[in-house]
């Protein structure tokens, strides 16, 4: 995951959504270990000292892993005092889902949605606006592709959280669209980017900003006009956990639906073990004909 620079006044991207482990965590771990290989032709007493080697690395990896989670916790700590500090002096104003969609209904407040599209695909705010703080990275060069199978690796296949950059154009894009004196209401699924976002905007100088306590994840249907395919609850959600029903909002969904939501899921998981199944018999048959080809 790409982390913003200092010139942002934003902590890095990890920490303002729920994503798999560090890119940079793990671009330390893959220098470190591909020195392995390289001496594994040696004695055995080179082989100790390999072994002695491998575990002062492990050791150094570990405490560098630590003191990136702290720099982490730092960053985010530091960050949530200056979110706070905004909302206390009333330069961004708090609303709950629900009045929020009042104000857009009675006072034609504008809502600024600046979730990522693949979010916004499955559920959005009928005319609300659209300029994402963060963007899915679409970009093919090698080090977005090796960051792209990393975060599929690291947990990706399972949350569906895709590989996300900083959207470089997100403040220039709002400024050409609204004056600095509208009142935007800013929402993204959690509440985290929009605090973000709405900290770039009021330290360009927008001065009525609404801020949506805990994001669309925590609106009930009947508090925003919805459109999309899904509920806003589900427009955080994907992979391997949507899939099986194993997210907390669609055990909540299980809930109020009842036996028959459930079996559906139940039905999927058990679909995944029999492929699962198939496809490691399949291998065990083909490595068994490989290697009757092998003998004879």
């Amino acid at each position: 995951m790409e982390a913003l620079g200092l010139g942002h006044g934003l902590p890095p991207l990890s920490v303002l959504m729920t994503s798999p482990r560090q890119q940079q965590r793990w671009n330390l771990l893959g220098s470190a270990s591909c020195l392995a290989p390289s001496l594994a032709p040696l004695s055995l007493k080179s082989g100790v000292s390999l072994v002695k080697f491998q575990c002062r690395s492990g050791i150094r990896m570990q405490q560098v892993e630590e003191e990136y989670e702290l720099k982490q916790m730092k960053d985010m700590a530091a960050a949530r005092k200056r979110w706070d500090a905004l909302i206390r002096e009333g330069k961004v104003k708090m609303l709950t889902p629900r009045e929020a969609g009042y104000a857009i209904q009675l006072s034609n407040k504008t809502l600024l949605d600046v979730r990522p599209s693949i979010e916004r695909e499955k559920a959005r705010v009928k005319g609300s606006a659209w300029i994402p703080i963060f963007e899915v990275d679409t970009r093919l060069d090698p080090g977005t592709l090796s960051m792209k199978v990393t975060n599929f690796m690291m947990g990706g296949w399972w949350s569906g959280v895709p590989t996300l950059s900083y959207n470089s154009q997100f403040l220039s894009k709002v400024q050409e669209q609204f004056p600095k004196d509208t009142d935007l209401i800013v929402a993204c699924q959690k509440g985290l980017r929009s605090l973000a976002a709405c900290e770039l905007l009021c330290n360009a100088g927008y001065s009525n900003l609404f801020w949506v306590q805990g994001g669309l994840e925590n609106a009930d249907e009947e508090d925003l006009e919805r459109e999309g395919p899904q509920p806003f609850k589900f427009a955080g959600i994907g992979g391997l956990s949507e899939f099986l029903g194993w997210t907390d909002q669609q055990r909540v969904a299980a809930a109020k639906e009842g036996w028959g939501y459930r079996l559906v899921f139940s039905a999927r998981l058990v679909g995944v073990f029999l492929v699962a199944d198939a496809l490691f018999i399949g291998a065990q048959r083909v490595g068994q004909y490989i290697q009757d080809l092998r003998t004879h």
